[in-house]
């Protein structure tokens, strides 16, 4: 074997290894992503009127969620308050009377949960004199085409049903009438 060859195949090696990783990489963020639906633990939420559309889209349903405003009454934390853009970690626990997921408690940190309970990670969009207004990434949810105005009018009466890994992240996974 002369050295062109050698030198040929050192690349081909290292083209595979390279488009490999990257492969890798991207099936990665895939998993993470859907990780929730196979590991997480499933959860009900109320929803809120809203009134959404957006032709660019297609059909989908804004979702308000119940648990998208907190009181301060619920921050946790005996630093600072909350402000936009902060991560903040929900606590949430079975509310045997509505049958959904409420607020037990709003942290800076990731706090231990107890038997029944998971923990939401959010985002604070905005604050008041008396609440936070949090995000989740569940407040989108795209549907099958010309349904979605039909869910529109039943916002505010939908229950959610949401996956939540025990990292924090969540996923839809389908919601009911």
């Amino acid at each position: 074997m002369n050295d062109q060859t050698m030198i040929k195949r050192g690349r081909n090696v290292w083209l595979i290894i390279l488009i490999a990783v990257q492969l890798l990489f991207l099936g990665g963020i895939a998993c993470f992503h859907y990780s929730a639906l196979w590991v997480g633990k499933e959860i009900t939420l109320r929803t809120v009127p809203v009134d959404p559309r957006d032709q660019l889209y297609g059909d989908y349903v804004q979702l308000n969620y119940a648990i998208n405003n907190a009181s301060w009454t619920d921050w946790k934390e005996t630093g600072d308050k909350a402000k936009h853009g902060d991560t903040v970690y929900v606590l949430l626990a079975l509310d045997n009377v509505t049958s959904t997921y409420e607020i037990k408690g709003v942290y800076d940190n990731k706090p231990d949960r107890g038997t029944g309970e998971v923990v939401l990670k959010g985002r604070v969009q905005y604050t008041t004199d008396d609440t936070l207004r949090i995000t989740y990434g569940l407040e989108q949810y795209y549907v099958e085409e010309n349904t979605g105005k039909e869910l529109e009018q039943r916002a505010g009466k939908l229950i959610v049903e949401v996956k939540v890994a025990p990292w924090g992240s969540a996923i839809i996974e389908r919601i009911q009438p």
